[in-house]
């Protein structure tokens, strides 16, 4: 079952009758137009581009001069379909250009001889990597998709090492994703995959050293959406390569693509079959849907745990009764249900973090912590309920609590103490989603500060009273999970069924670990999540399919 049901909001109504009021129409028309406005409204805020409209919607909608095809108007009506006037531009934009990238070609010497230096083709075997590979090599668009544990970044260095071998040093590289956890990922994944293919130290140097943020990489203006590059400042790069794509909204694609310089590659990876960007769009899915000649799927997993992959399997196909059945029978032993209301497994993993804290005694020691850390997590579906973020969190820390890792519940700041940035600070560099950890400062005794790990590697601190909004994060939700990845995950379902349960948002959970999954669910719960498919209502597949004809 899909679901693309809005409930308008008060909002959604209050922009719907500022319109309407303004829209020419009266009577049942204006009625018309003002709950289709309303749903549009709760569509975007539920991140879709557009609303599907029928035939006789349409017809009532162009009787108001608030509505063109593509004109200076605050709504726009093309292909069946009612945007924003500034999604509609996103929207158009970003189609013509990836169709002008996705056209391009180039012509490289010796094409088939780099690709023989760094794959071996085997007789009866589809080598999707090398495929990838001549994509990228020939084509300024090139997408990368594929599951957990398919190869995607190593595919994607040994990319680079063949473009260094055929164009030199002077070829100017750009890594980049959209949190700082998947920049890290990118660089950590990418530093291992050149050092096996032992480059020229001259072609190794042309590498960048680390991988940004696309807000870091585009250059953020304070209090402006705008960047500092655009199409009249573009990026000083020849090839761009984004991790973590499908995580990537619209406005943030189609400013990414703005600023590509005149010749740029673009090499997107990411997983289709993951939760959308959190704002509007399915970007990466409509590409990799829409423009298949640019668009290789690595098929074969090379590091992924075999019960975590078979059950991710079965969550993909929507199979809840073998995918309960795989969790209830043990049939593998790191894939398992849990039952009842008990975290005490959590907090007995957390209370060995706890204590390695206790223990470190200076600054150098600061990554091994966040690297325990960063070994398990808690995910939950919700943030709201018994199961939800908050009251997670409050369990996790009356535990330790009980097992003397911290003093009082009235301790805010204490050792250990792991927070998630839930708002952008552009003055401080830090962005919604990065994580810190509470610390010691070295320098002056007693006090803490948080530190943060940053995409080069390196930590950062701030004193606590410096920090934009943020929350404890022992446990986090599914969404701002992804671009991460832990050894060991607890998912957590709420006990009763939620509009915000699908199946993209299961798999998404059970594809952030490499080792371990464990799940808190009930089976009616697992069965209704993966009863609900989400699709992101969008015009961008079709304009890349049909080309871009505006009336």
């Amino acid at each position: 079952m899909t679901t693309n049901v809005f409930i308008p909001g008060l909002l959604d109504r209050h922009f719907a009758d500022f319109l309407t009021a303004r829209s020419g129409l009266n009577g049942e028309a204006a009625g018309v137009f003002q709950h289709i406005v309303a749903d549009l409204s709760a569509a975007m805020a539920a991140g879709h581009v557009c609303l599907p409209v029928s035939g006789e919607e349409a017809e009532v909608l162009r009787q108001s001069p608030l509505i063109s095809t593509g004109a200076l108007t605050p709504l726009v009506l093309h292909g069946g379909r009612l945007y924003l006037h500034r999604y509609f531009t996103y929207e158009h934009r970003l189609a013509a250009q990836l169709l002008e990238l996705s056209e391009r070609s180039y012509e490289v010497d010796n094409l088939a001889g780099l690709l023989d230096s760094f794959f071996t083709l085997e007789d009866g075997e589809t080598d999707w990597q090398r495929q990838a590979a001549e994509v990228a090599l020939q084509w300024a668009l090139c997408i990368v998709t594929g599951g957990p544990g398919t190869g995607k970044t190593y595919t994607v260095a040994k990319i680079i090492a063949l473009l260094l071998k055929a164009y030199g040093p002077g070829l100017r590289l750009a890594l980049a994703a959209p949190t700082g956890k998947a920049a890290m990922r990118l660089r950590e994944s990418l530093g291992r995959g050149l050092a096996d293919l032992a480059l020229p130290a001259d072609l190794a140097s042309a590498v960048p050293a680390g991988a940004s943020t696309l807000h870091r990489l585009l250059g953020v203006r304070p209090d402006s959406p705008a960047f500092r590059h655009g199409a009249d400042n573009p990026l000083p790069y020849d090839v761009v390569v984004v991790d973590e794509a499908s995580m990537v909204d619209l406005a943030m694609m189609s400013k990414l693509v703005d600023a590509l310089p005149p010749g740029a590659r673009l090499i997107l990876l990411g997983d289709r079959d993951q939760l959308a960007s959190v704002e509007s769009g399915a970007v990466l899915a409509d590409c990799s849907r829409a423009l298949p000649d640019n668009t290789v799927e690595l098929q074969r997993t090379f590091r992924f745990d075999a019960g975590i992959k078979r059950l991710a399997s079965l969550v993909n196909e929507q199979n809840a009764a073998q995918a309960w059945r795989l969790l209830e029978t043990g049939e593998f032993a790191n894939v398992r249900l849990v039952r009842g209301p008990s975290l005490q497994h959590a907090v007995d993993r957390y209370f060995e973090y706890m204590r390695m804290v206790a223990e470190v005694s200076d600054e150098a020691h600061y990554p091994q912590v966040f690297a325990l850390f960063n070994r398990f997590r808690i995910l939950c579906a919700v943030r709201q309920g018994a199961r939800g973020v908050i009251a997670v969190n409050q369990a996790i820390e009356r535990g330790l609590q009980a097992r003397g890792c911290r003093s009082s519940t009235e301790e805010t700041w204490y050792p250990g103490r792991p927070v998630l940035i839930t708002c952008n600070d552009y003055s401080l560099d830090l962005f919604n989603g990065d994580i810190g950890i509470c610390l010691p400062d070295p320098t002056k005794e007693g006090r803490i500060k948080v530190w943060f790990e940053r995409p080069d590697g390196h930590l950062r601190s701030f004193l606590s009273y410096r920090l934009p909004q943020c929350e404890t994060v022992f446990a986090m939700t599914i969404h701002k999970s992804q671009g991460s990845e832990f050894d060991e995950v607890l998912i957590v379902l709420p006990d009763q069924d939620n509009p915000v349960l699908s199946r993209e948002l299961v798999y998404t959970a059970i594809t952030r670990a490499k080792k371990e999954v464990a799940i808190l669910a009930e089976e009616e719960i697992l069965q209704a999540a993966l009863g609900r498919s989400i699709e992101r209502a969008s015009g961008l597949a079709e304009m890349l399919c049909q080309g871009m004809g505006v009336d």
